[in-house]
């Protein structure tokens, strides 16, 4: 059965959207609502904006550039430069208001939150209203295609304690995650434009991260992303040359060898791929053939909160520090899932997880080929990968 989940809308003050997803009383009920005003004198995001020259410009979105040596298309964020950058505690932009405290530039206005999602303030991606995403040619060059970059990029915070991690929130609240990972998905997908819609999270500072708050992101793609259409193009010809599901024959051979299975559950399996990249990597599948997360039966909703909860507790006993101490896996998670149009039919869901750390202070940094080329070079096996894993059972 489904547990209840209250998801209450509003907009912050640049009109950006917020949604709570409550899971605790007094407001999963309703007896009580979340704080739904925010006080902060922010401009609307949309607003025309005054030049350098002092003339009063129209909102452009971020653009999108083709390349025309891969046909990859390129977002191009300059105003993202500024975003907010490893800020003090005292600062933390993603946690709750303080009780009465004046409320200073923080993005939830509520004074506590079990899980909240909010259009981000800094977006690779964003629709701006009455401009068309149509495709022109830059200088009347042939080869110099642009669009906009309108998509949509949103935060969603595990726990309104800023020293919290996702492996650490328990079942109740990661399946109240997984609901808001299903509904942003369902919701996304159904906006004008959207081809494919992202559910990720980067965690340590070695990935990158600036700001340590407990959140992951969620980017609707205009366009289905490179690797997302690599895999397509696999599943495609696999499927025309046997008739079946690429994506279920890999995991049914990963279960006849069992060599590479890291944890079994119900409805889940999580296993080392057998071409592994990274040091430390691991794919989480389900039994069933579903091709997105709001596919998942309540069933398999249930059974995956306490299955990657268990993987990422795991994951963080992967490597220990000198004392035997455990270290806290940085890593890079995302949910691939089917594009919203063409390619359901092959597509399989699965979440990806990796480390670029391959040992306690040492990275794995991109050689020239790698970077360069893609031609990718492991450091480890995926055998040793697994066996480690297996070993912390």
């Amino acid at each position: 059965m489904r547990p209840p989940v209250r998801l209450t809308r509003t907009h912050l003050a640049d009109g950006r959207e917020l949604l709570y997803f409550d899971d605790s009383e007094p407001y999963v009920s309703g007896s009580r609502t979340r704080r739904l005003d925010d006080p902060r004198p922010l401009p609307d995001r949309f607003a025309p904006i005054t030049g350098p020259d002092g003339v009063v410009h129209r909102l452009t979105s971020p653009e999108l550039r083709r390349d025309p040596l891969t046909g990859e298309w390129i977002p191009m964020a300059a105003h993202r430069m500024d975003r907010t950058f490893l800020p003090p505690a005292d600062a933390n932009p993603l946690a709750p208001a303080q009780p009465g405290a004046v409320y200073q530039d923080g993005e939830v206005p509520a004074e506590d939150y079990d899980v909240v999602v909010f259009e981000n303030r800094f977006p690779s991606l964003l629709a701006v209203p009455d401009v068309p995403d149509t495709p022109t040619l830059r200088s009347h060059e042939p080869l110099w295609t642009v669009r906009p970059a309108a998509g949509r990029c949103e935060v969603i915070c595990f726990s309104s304690d800023p020293t919290a991690s996702l492996s650490t929130v328990g079942p109740h609240r990661m399946r109240t995650i997984i609901e808001a990972w299903a509904q942003r998905t369902e919701a996304l997908s159904a906006l004008p434009g959207i081809e494919e819609v992202f559910v990720f999270e980067n965690r340590g500072k070695e990935i990158g991260v600036t700001l340590h708050h407990p959140h992951g992101q969620i980017y609707a793609f205009p366009y289905v992303t490179p690797r997302t259409q690599a895999k397509l193009a696999e599943a495609r010809a696999y499927t025309s040359r046997t008739g079946r599901l690429l994506g279920r024959d890999v995991l049914d051979a990963e279960l006849e060898h069992a060599e590479r299975i890291v944890i079994e559950s119900e409805h889940w399996v999580a296993y080392v791929p057998f071409a592994a990249r990274w040091p430390v990597e691991v794919h989480l599948v389900p039994r069933r053939d579903v091709p997105d997360l709001p596919s998942l039966s309540d069933d398999e909703r249930e059974d995956l909160a306490g299955t990657y909860l268990a993987l990422l507790q795991r994951l963080d006993r992967y490597f220990v520090g000198p004392q035997g101490e455990a270290i806290a896996l940085p890593y890079i998670s995302g949910w691939h899932q089917a594009p919203v149009g063409d390619g359901r039919d092959v597509s399989r869901l699965h979440l990806e997880i990796f480390s670029v750390l391959r040992a306690p202070g040492r990275l794995k940094y991109l050689a020239g080929v790698e970077s360069g080329v893609g031609a990718w070079i492991s450091d480890t096996t995926p055998e040793r990968i697994a066996a480690r894993l297996q070993e912390l059972a």
